[in-house]
């Protein structure tokens, strides 16, 4: 009755707390008490490094030993891991894969051993319960199934805090996440740009909380209004610094005053120094003049499209080169020029609104695109921005966003 007792206070306490540290440590306890032996020791299975790691052990106190780690492929407890088969034996050395490292280095002396294994809901091996030196003789039937009854407590134990670690990394990360989308949504322009000559808008909707597209305007006094849009290949975290860095260099180059050519290489060849293997940034950036001059150098980035309102055309503009950073030693071709007439518009989207896919295949693509101008060419540029992202809303049809949406448009308004 005692014993019994005793088993139904350990699975009380196992619903009582959420602290594994003591519930595994009245696991030890009762085990040494109802089991009558000398030590216990809970080892948990650490499966990327096939390792078990003693979590709670009794006498190791002042032995100078803080944990008692192991390949699982070693030893009794390793087997019982392995094989999921208890191990009961009263002659520990006379088995030879007995492992006497712990003994030799602590002065310990292993005489009777079992060994049962930790288990979760699926099954799963999550460690191992070892008891060591039944005072009385070995141990017998009656304390396998002891054994074996605080070991189905311990592994839920031990599954359950697995959940609470999971949920609390998964809710740091979803907290470090929020943090980083509002830094990097702060980094995009806050307001669209006031510039003589022309009704511009941006528009930017990541693929996850952050992503790898952005956007932006700088007003740089005579020499008219910089506008960029740029991707970085993927989209996350790790684009989102790298766009990061390459919105900084664009400024900073733009700022400096040497033209477009000196600007885009620059940019080329900071990035191309610090980008990882096998990613890249697509831009295209333009100098825009009150009376409806363009003046750009494409890296890639397109189709970026020239729509003239008098002939009801398209015009993909042309690129000058290879994505930035794609290879250090790329050069680009010089910028170009064009003329906007009144109502003409730089039409400047990332892949994500051409390669939308809905659940059929299909992809939005550039008829679509070119459809939605052409329907909304007397509409303000805020108001053509939002009716791209509401065509491809509808078309989407509930299909999952795979990719980043940016655009930017700039139509030619004389006074």
């Amino acid at each position: 009755m005692a014993s019994l007792e005793r088993l139904l206070e350990v699975a009380r306490r196992l619903g009582a707390t959420v602290d594994l540290d003591a519930m595994l440590s009245a696991i030890v306890d009762a085990a040494t008490d109802l089991l009558d032996c000398e030590r216990a020791t809970v080892f948990l299975y650490d499966s990327a490094a096939d390792e078990l790691c003693s979590r709670i052990a009794t006498g190791i106190e002042g032995s100078g030993i803080s944990e008692i780690r192991f390949p699982a492929s070693r030893g009794l407890a390793g087997e019982v891991a392995r094989t999921g088969m208890s191990i009961n034996l009263p002659d520990a050395y006379a088995d030879p894969r007995f492992n006497s490292d712990f003994d030799k280095s602590s002065g310990f002396r292993t005489r009777s051993m079992l060994a049962v294994r930790l288990v979760d809901h699926d099954d799963a091996t999550v460690g191992v319960l070892q008891v060591l030196n039944k005072r009385d003789g070995c141990f017998e039937a009656r304390d396998e199934e002891i054994a074996g009854f605080l070991g189905s407590q311990a592994g839920v134990a031990i599954q359950r805090q697995q959940l609470l670690d999971h949920f609390a990394q998964k809710q740091k990360i979803e907290r470090d996440l929020s943090i980083a989308s509002a830094i990097q949504q702060g980094l995009l322009p806050q307001e669209n740009p006031t510039f003589a000559g022309f009704d511009i808008a941006g528009w930017n909707r990541p693929a996850d909380k952050t992503g790898g597209d952005f956007y932006d305007f700088l007003h740089l006094g005579n020499r008219g209004l910089a506008v960029l849009i740029a991707d970085v290949t993927g989209h996350g975290i790790g684009p989102a610094l790298i766009m990061t860095e390459a919105r900084a260099l664009f400024r900073a180059a733009l700022l400096g005053g040497q033209g477009l050519d000196r600007a885009i290489a620059d940019v080329q060849r900071l990035l191309a120094i610090d980008m990882p293997e096998g990613r890249f940034v697509t831009a295209f950036c333009g100098l825009l003049s009150s009376c409806g001059g363009l003046e750009f150098l494409n890296a890639a980035q397109g189709p970026t499209l020239l729509y003239s309102k008098s002939a009801d055309t398209f015009e993909e503009l042309p690129t000058h080169g290879l994505p930035l950073a794609l290879i250090p030693e790329a050069e680009y071709r010089p910028a170009e020029q064009r003329q906007l007439g009144d109502g003409d518009m730089l039409v400047m989207l990332t892949d994500g609104f051409y390669e939308y896919e809905r659940a059929d295949g299909e992809s939005f693509g550039n008829d679509r695109v070119e459809a939605a101008v052409r329907r909304l060419r007397d509409r303000s540029a805020a108001e053509i921005v939002r009716g791209l992202s509401d065509d491809i809303e509808a078309f989407a049809d509930g299909a999952l966003q795979r990719d980043d949406l940016t655009a930017v448009i700039c139509k030619h308004c004389p006074a």
